[in-house]
């Protein structure tokens, strides 16, 4: 949400302005820049069972002299867990350990199985998971390998440093230069990098300048909402550096074979892990940062807003919901947006009476008539003109400016809402505070909150109550701010009940889903940037993500709106959002209803198998949209495509980016698949596909080998939250093969818990199902792509017609089944 209206913006939250490409090519320094390079180990030891330490001088030891004004860098390797080598480094150590950066909340306490070896020359640790550290002393090189000893990467010569920057003006910084310390790790032949949060631009990020700096940017530019200092390499490792502070990421745009990492102050730290496939980075990833919380499925339903500074009161949005209800449009949530408080005094958590009198009598009649969730905006600013601005500045509850400035008097801005303050989320009774005004929100009837902000925080002679660095803080504001209201729906609503709809974001911030794309335009360059940027988010530990369907700002023209419902209903979550103009579609043309129907009802009998994934996103942080890279790492295609997706492991998205021509180009990794919607059967030995689809198709198409729970075929069901192991069809795609497969069917009442688990095998011409726990009878089976052909062998279980592309289905009451499959 942004308003960019009359207004000249410039930096409020810089301390300096970051340029840290400190050379220029191999052999010069920019002037002003002293760099320090680790280049010789004069000390290597075991520090504690299971750890290594150096010492590495920063110029030759050729004699005891050379020992003098010698500044040296301390390096510790260890394994906080399988799988995973911590790299740790500083120049001075009080400097280092005496830094007030916020640090992550990482999970260190596992206890992986370490050998260590130190030699005069050479030492080496290796840790469970296949991944080992070589340390060579002359020169200093640090060598990270994977199984068999394959090289993931490596600090080589010149890799290591410290770095005293001169150049800023001597009354920025206190001492007149800034410190960083920069780690340049080795990039092979053809390898190529994804993730670093949300990143809208190349998919593949060789070439590219990152700088982790959360910014109000909007889509379409290189400053993004969400920054994660981690990235992924398809040779087989990520590495995630563990600073909350202005990283800055050199992808091969600086040294053509290196990655140069540059972190403000004294030290380092950074964790090397293995996969080796992608899959296995994300799990360690997550066990290490935190994973997401279940999302209630109630939430993967249909979200619709009244949009950002459009008119509204009651009878307007019962006209929406109603509007939907005749089109016979499924939604299951809908958001007030900003307006739903009086303008200039943002937040102060009140309904504006002048449109709703009665807030909760109106949130009753709402969901008691059209069965829906509510949600509404609030962000993390108090306006001078809330009735809350004075008891927060009294209480010292918003962040300040440091003594010398102002007298120490809370920060203010007019940028956004006039004089407000930002809410000071160290402050643990700030937070109770800020908690409170929402718990109230929730006895309203309130359900959810979508947490806008957040990016816009000051560092400049910024003070916070826990005395923590504002520079680092400016990122790790969000973390903090989504965990506040994340922490208070779920202490109020229970465990897997509490949902944020969140744009900013930090490490750790996975863990409080929600997450939605931000500010796009309305174009369908807008639409495949906004794809670009939730597969990077999701490659960075995000399971859960969503955009603005249509598009944010400007108008979307009719063919846009429509593609964009296809696209938007086959994400993790799914809301129509827009700026100055509803997103009701009976405003583009008839057909968009008629789209929207269309794909709210496939995803509402897509959530037995939807959930699934969400619940597997859960516990192992792989997330419910998928590169192609997670589901085909071997696929050297694949690994880069970056204008479709998988949802969960069977089913393929491409989203069609064109309008009446219907023109689609889309990337099928070897074997035959199954379309969803057509019908269609494509074979590929690999290689890109061109068709046509209307606008009530696209290609979804499943995986070969696959068995898919959605619901039966009789299914009427207007809401996620439905039966899921009652009347359910079990898809059964490529019976003409010899394989084996299994999936489940979740509990829609007791979140996080499995009914029923399914057995698929095939073997000659028999295909075998046995499906056990808590299910009823009947179920059916389609077999997809197939309208005759199979016999029914054992088990109670008898055809019942052909679906409505043709699939033979069979009504079955046994729990184990045999069929035998004839051609």
């Amino acid at each position: 949400m942004s308003n960019h209206q009359n207004m000249e913006y410039y930096s409020l939250d810089r301390s300096i302005d970051s340029d840290t490409r400190f050379t220029r090519g191999m052999w010069e320094l920019k002037h002003g820049i002293n760099l320090r390079w680790a280049l010789e180990n004069v000390k290597t030891v075991v520090k504690d069972p299971s750890s290594i330490q150096t010492v590495s001088a920063t110029q030759r030891i050729s004699q005891r002299g050379d020992t003098l004004n010698n500044p040296t860098i301390t390096s510790t390797i260890s394994s906080p867990s399988e799988g995973i080598v911590k790299f740790e480094a500083y120049h001075h150590l009080s400097g280092y350990n005496n830094h007030s950066e916020p640090r992550f909340g990482l999970n260190e306490k596992d206890s992986p199985d370490v050998t260590t070896s130190v030699s005069d020359d050479f030492s080496s640790l290796e840790t469970e998971g296949d991944i080992s550290v070589n340390v060579s002393n002359k020169p200093a090189t640090f060598e990270f390998l994977g199984t068999k000893g394959k090289l993931l990467t490596k600090l080589g010569y010149k890799s290591l440093g410290w770095v005293k920057d001169a150049r800023v003006p001597h009354s920025s910084t206190p001492r007149g230069y800034t410190t960083y310390t920069t780690a340049q790790l080795h990039l092979s032949v053809g390898e190529r990098l994804f993730g670093l949060g949300e990143r809208f631009g190349p998919f593949v990020k060789n070439g590219q300048r990152v700088e982790i700096w959360n910014e109000d940017g909007g889509t379409s530019s290189e400053w993004t909402y969400k920054n994660i200092p981690f990235y992924l390499s398809d040779r087989g490792y990520g590495i995630f550096v563990d600073s909350s502070s202005n990283v800055v990421f050199e992808l091969q745009s600086e040294r053509t074979t290196r990655v140069n990492i540059t972190v403000p102050g004294e030290g380092i730290r950074f964790y090397v892990i293995h996969g080796p496939d992608p899959k296995t980075i994300l799990k360690r990833y997550t066990k290490l940062t935190g994973r997401p919380a279940l999302p209630p499925a109630w939430t993967f339903g249909l979200w619709l807003t009244t949009s950002f500074t459009t008119e509204y009161d009651l009878n307007t949005v019962s006209s929406f919901i109603q509007g939907m209800k005749d089109r016979d449009i499924p939604l299951t949530t809908f958001h007030f947006d900003c307006f739903w408080m009086k303008g200039f005094q943002w937040c102060d958590f009140e309904f504006d009476p002048q449109y709703f009198p009665d807030a909760k009598l109106m949130l009753k009649e709402l969901k008691s008539r059209f069965n829906v969730k509510v949600c509404v905006w609030i962000n993390p600013y108090i306006a001078q003109e809330s009735m809350l601005f004075r008891e927060a500045d009294e209480k010292r509850y918003l962040i300040r400016y440091n003594s010398n400035v102002n007298n120490g008097a809370s920060y203010q801005t007019d940028l956004w809402q006039a004089g407000m303050g930002i809410v000071d989320f160290t402050n643990p009774d700030a937070v109770k505070w800020y908690q409170s005004k929402l718990e109230h929100l929730i006895d309203l009837g309130v359900d959810s909150f979508k947490t806008d902000f957040g990016e816009r925080i000051p560092v400049k002679d910024i003070v916070y109550h826990s005395g923590e660095d504002s520079v680092a803080m400016h990122n790790y504001y969000a973390l903090l701010y989504n965990k506040t209201v994340f922490e208070l729906l779920e202490r109020k609503l229970g465990k897997d009940n509490a949902c944020v709809f969140a744009r900013s974001a930090t490490v750790g911030g996975q863990q409080y889903p929600v997450h939605w794309g931000g500010d796009c335009e309305s174009t369908f360059e807008a639409m495949a940037e906004s794809l670009r940027g939730g597969l990077s988010l999701t490659l960075s530990g995000f399971g859960f993500w969503s955009h603005d369907i249509g598009g944010f700002e400007g108008d979307p023209r009719p063919e846009v709106y429509k593609r964009w419902c296809a696209f938007g209903l086959l994400s993790s979550h799914s809301r129509l959002h827009g700026s100055n103009s509803y997103r009701v579609p009976w405003n583009f043309d008839d057909e968009a209803s008629e789209v929207l129907a269309k794909f709210t009802k496939l995803k509402i009998s897509l959530m037995p198998y939807i959930y699934k994934h969400a619940i597997e996103s859960h516990e192992t942080g792989v997330p419910v949209m998928r590169a192609m890279m997670l589901e085909f790492p071997d696929d050297k295609t694949a690994v880069s495509v970056d204008s479709q997706f998988t949802l969960g492991d069977s089913l393929l998205v491409s989203p069609v980016f064109s309008g009446d021509e219907g023109e689609v180009s889309y990337y099928l990794p070897k074997g035959s698949w199954y379309g969803l919607l057509d019908g269609k059967i494509r074979s590929s030995v690999g290689e890109w596909m061109n068709e046509v689809h209307g606008y009530t198709s696209l290609p979804i198409l499943v995986r070969p080998n696959s068995v898919i729970v959605t619901s039966g075929p009789d299914a009427e069901n207007e809401h996620p939250v439905y039966t899921w192991n009652e009347r359910f069809m079990l898809n059964v795609f490529d019976v003409d093969k010899t394989w084996n497969n299994s999936t489940n069917i979740p509990n829609s009442k007791k979140l996080g818990k499995i009914d029923t688990t399914i057995d698929v095998s095939k073997g000659d011409n028999l295909l075998t199902i046995k499906v056990s726990g808590d299910f009823k009878t009947p179920y059916f089976v389609s077999f997809l792509g197939k309208n005759a052909g199979v016999e029914v062998v054992k088990g109670k279980s008898k055809p019942s017609g052909s679906g409505t592309i043709g699939n033979l289905i069979f009504e079955c009451n046994s729990g184990v089944l045999q069929f035998k499959i004839l051609n």
